[in-house]
């Protein structure tokens, strides 16, 4: 099983599910700036998990030796963390959620850095 490739389905399936719950569901619930950042959750989840989807194409192809599995699991982390404090700041309003975006923002820097990495060595 390619790992990699099954997350980033798994988080595309859940990034729709959950923007389509946050379109519809909670349309009366989410307003003004909580709705701004629900759905900046939902836009770096969505283009994150299609990078995961890349990178389990490209991990495929270099094999689990490539710096390329530790990057698709630093946005796998990225997701969880920026995206899903995002969601959870904007459901509860606890502004100290919010302290936990940065973390998740610097896996996903982390991530890139090391496809790029991988993609100078290669």
């Amino acid at each position: 099983m390619n790992t990699l490739l099954a997350l980033g389905g798994i988080m595309m399936f859940l990034a729709v599910a959950l923007g389509a719950f946050g379109a519809h569901a909670l349309k009366n619930k989410l307003t003004g700036d909580k709705s701004k950042t629900y759905q900046t959750g939902i836009q770096y989840h969505l283009a994150h998990s299609l990078g995961l989807l890349l990178l389990g194409v490209l991990s495929a192809q270099l094999g689990n030796g490539s710096l390329i599995v530790t990057a698709g699991w630093l946005l796998f982390a990225g997701i969880l963390l920026f995206s899903g404090s995002l969601y959870a700041l904007s459901l509860t309003g606890i502004r100290k959620l919010g302290a936990i975006t940065p973390l998740g923002g610097l896996c996903f820097l982390a991530g890139w850095l090391l496809v790029i990495i991988e993609a100078f060595r290669g």
